[in-house]
């Protein structure tokens, strides 16, 4: 009987110490919980490079570039570039509608909804300091191109921001409603920049991948 691994990795560069990898849309990050939710980008480059981390996360449903180390070496020094915020991500999005102005930032506390989790919600209370940078950058009939830069790295951050602006992103299960909800049978949301500093070499990298819709 011949056994067969799961899919390959789309890798868009790969050194000894990590992978840039082009996650497609409604692929866990990580496996969850079950046999049913094994399969993930950290399965696959675990099946093909053994050990094998996530340097950050992408939701299932969003697809681009995700950062994944190779060595506890590597891992380190790239998380602390996350925490540090040393990164840059930029990130496309069609939304619904056309927001009032052409760009902006939106400056909005999030906090687990724990009752509907894995959702969230702003919460001026308790929830932890926001900031995505947007911009539009075309204009349809009942949607609109955005470009997004995640000033902070909060879970769910960009669909929550968007809804909140009263433009939730086209097929976003949890922040869509009716049209906006239906528009699309994916959430339109990749991630399309990541720049960062090589854990080794400290070389400057800046990866980009093209936006499937």
């Amino acid at each position: 009987m011949i056994a067969f691994g799961p899919p390959p990795l789309d890798i868009l560069l790969q050194t000894e110490h990590f992978i840039v990898v082009n996650k497609p849309a409604n692929l866990l990050s990580v496996p969850g919980r079950g046999i049913e939710k094994l399969d993930s980008v950290i399965h696959r480059a675990r099946s093909q490079f053994g050990f094998a981390e996530a340097v950050h996360r992408l939701d299932m449903p969003t697809s681009g570039i995700m950062l994944v180390a190779l060595s506890k070496e590597a891992d380190r020094a790239l998380k602390r570039q996350f925490s540090e915020r040393t990164t840059r991500k930029r990130y496309e999005a069609m939304i619904w509608g056309a927001p009032a102005q052409p760009s902006g930032v939106i400056d909005q506390p999030l906090i687990c909804d724990w009752e509907n989790r894995p959702r969230q919600i702003v919460c001026y209370e308790h929830g932890k300091p926001s900031q995505t940078q947007w911009e539009v950058t075309e204009q349809r009939s009942d949607r609109s191109r955005v470009s997004l830069i995640p000033i902070t790295g909060r879970s769910h951050q960009l669909r929550v921001h968007l809804q909140w602006l009263g433009h939730p992103i086209l097929g976003d299960e949890f922040y869509a409603e009716g049209a906006a909800k239906d528009a699309s049978s994916r959430l339109l949301l990749h991630a399309t920049e990541l720049d960062f500093d090589d854990p080794i070499t400290g070389v400057r990298h800046q990866l980009q991948s093209a936006v499937p819709f």
